[in-house]
């Protein structure tokens, strides 16, 4: 009689975060940075109508990275859930520490119970009333959570990202400053040129109103780029 094939659990769960962190690290970096009026996401993504950043509710904003089949799920789920628990209690009971709560849960429970872990890392960012108030989340594979502190990495190249813009970031900036500050780290790590065409960026602006979520388009990206190469020449800066 054969015995049946024994893999050590310690073995098991490793070969299958080490498989999601392969995956995940094919996809191209998204980052997010607290700026003196909300929150930015910067992600380099060619595609005009495939996004990587999303909406999810009011002052909530969402970005991933990985397999886009497998966010996508997720980030509809996410609409879905932010939408039945302010309609069932309070728009200001949707927040995006409940939201990141149950994305880490789903994740937690696909990685340790079926046959394939997702390939996903996930942001969830919310901007308060008052400067200052922001809230970055940070969902691993596996259900795990980190709460962020000012700026946040994901993707290919994460780690480097993350310790460039330890050194260079500022929170007192302006979005345009935020904005570029994004770029330059994308650039300077990836080591190659990216241009407005090839970004994706949205902000939470608190001065927005209720709904503080705002797709920035490839003119504005590309002025906001143009006055920093204006910076770098000596020409004065326009405001």
């Amino acid at each position: 009689m054969p015995f049946p094939f024994y893999v050590a659990p310690e073995q098991f769960m490793k070969d299958r975060a080490d498989y999601a962190r392969k995956g995940i690290a094919r996809g191209k970096a998204i980052l997010a940075l607290v700026y003196r009026d909300g929150v930015v996401l910067v992600a380099e993504n060619p595609s005009a109508s495939l996004h990587k950043i999303s909406e999810i509710y009011d002052r909530i904003a969402f970005a991933a990275v990985g397999k886009y089949n497998e966010f996508e799920v997720l980030r509809v789920a996410g609409v879905r859930y932010a939408d039945l628990r302010g309609y069932s209690y309070g728009r200001e009971d949707v927040t995006a520490r409940s939201l990141a709560n149950a994305y880490s849960q789903t994740l937690g429970t696909v990685f340790t119970q079926e046959m394939k872990p997702y390939e996903v890392e996930l942001l969830v960012a919310e901007v308060g009333q008052e400067p200052g108030q922001a809230s970055l989340f940070h969902i691993m594979f596996d259900g795990s959570i980190t709460d962020e502190q000012g700026f946040a990495a994901m993707g290919g190249q994460a780690e480097e990202i993350y310790r460039w813009l330890k050194e260079h970031y500022r929170p007192d900036q302006s979005l345009n400053e935020a904005v570029r500050l994004g770029v330059r780290a994308l650039r300077e790590v990836g080591g190659k040129p990216i241009d407005a065409g090839q970004l994706e960026v949205a902000c939470l602006d608190r001065n927005l109103g209720r709904r503080t979520f705002r797709r920035l388009t490839s003119e504005e990206i590309a002025s906001y780029l143009a006055e920093e190469a204006g910076d770098s020449t000596g020409s004065p800066r326009r405001e």
